[in-house]
């Protein structure tokens, strides 16, 4: 079934320059694919909170952050 909306010029033209022989709804299924995809990533944070390997690695990184030193540098 095909419906039809209106887009302001702006998005219309932001489309336009996107789809590279795509039609218009090939290019909105991707767009909207895509976001949906960005926030299935919020189902990962504190995956790792409890890992004793990331625990580890994240006081790994936290001794070599302190034990970083900048180079002098003379031109």
């Amino acid at each position: 079934m095909v419906k039809v909306i209106s887009l302001s010029n702006d998005a219309y033209e932001k489309l336009k320059a996107i789809k590279n022989g795509k039609s218009f709804s090939e290019v909105v299924v991707e767009l909207v694919d895509c976001r949906k995809k960005k926030r299935d990533l919020t189902k990962f944070a504190g995956i790792f909170k409890d890992d004793e390997k990331w625990s580890k690695a994240m006081d790994d990184i936290e001794k070599d952050r302190k034990n970083f030193k900048l180079r002098d540098f003379k031109l």
